[in-house]
């Protein structure tokens, strides 16, 4: 599992929910222990793009049901609100944590090392304990101030995965082209998957 065992995954307010979903998935159903955090926007447009529905009190129970996750899948929704949650300090620290997709709010505001929330606060605890973090940018056209937080968050050490499919896989559905995206990211990581072929292979 190539030393991922724990990782975050933080969907924010971004277009693109479906990213976010597959990547808790694959990490889930790959063996990883999953935390789902979704800020109060990224909940509602997941809500809207995709129908997920996150009420009740057994949150990941509900999103276990919705990415028919194996019953063997370790998975956890923190609630963003939540800055008590273990994950919210350095001495419980995962593996990764990836923020996908990450809206141009949330990119500043983890630019600035701003920690309001959960989802702010674990990714500067992983920026700040040098463990991997991964950015995927859905925003299109980016003007400068954009460009200038992306860089910010590569020099701190993140890595800037954004929402671009490649068309050399041959893809056939949306589905194709989000499993693309999602196997970028878990490349990045050194996370095994069978999303797509690698070019010539």
């Amino acid at each position: 599992m190539a030393g991922i065992e724990r990782a975050a995954v933080i969907v924010t307010g971004a277009s693109g929910s479906a990213y976010g979903l597959r990547t808790i998935q694959q990490l889930a159903d790959g063996g990883a222990d999953v935390v789902a955090i979704f800020t109060p926007t990224g909940e509602a447009v997941a809500r809207h793009e995709v129908g997920l529905s996150l009420e009740g009190r057994d949150k990941a129970a509900s999103l276990g049901r919705f990415l028919d996750l194996k019953p063997s899948a370790r998975l956890r929704v923190a609630d963003d609100a939540d800055l008590f949650d273990p994950v919210a300090s350095g001495s419980n620290a995962l593996d990764a944590v990836i923020v996908v997709p990450a809206s141009m709010g949330f990119v500043a505001s983890s630019a600035a090392g701003l920690a309001s929330d959960l989802a702010e606060r674990v990714v500067d605890v992983a920026l700040k304990e040098r463990r991997p973090v991964v950015f995927v940018p859905r925003e299109t056209p980016l003007h400068l101030i954009h460009l200038r937080n992306l860089t910010t968050l590569a020099e701190a050490g993140a890595a800037i995965v954004p929402a671009m499919p490649a068309y050399y896989t041959m893809p056939k559905s949306v589905d194709d082209m989000v499993d693309f995206v999602v196997g970028k990211v878990l490349d990045v990581l050194g996370f095994p998957h069978e999303l797509f072929k690698p070019w010539r292979a």
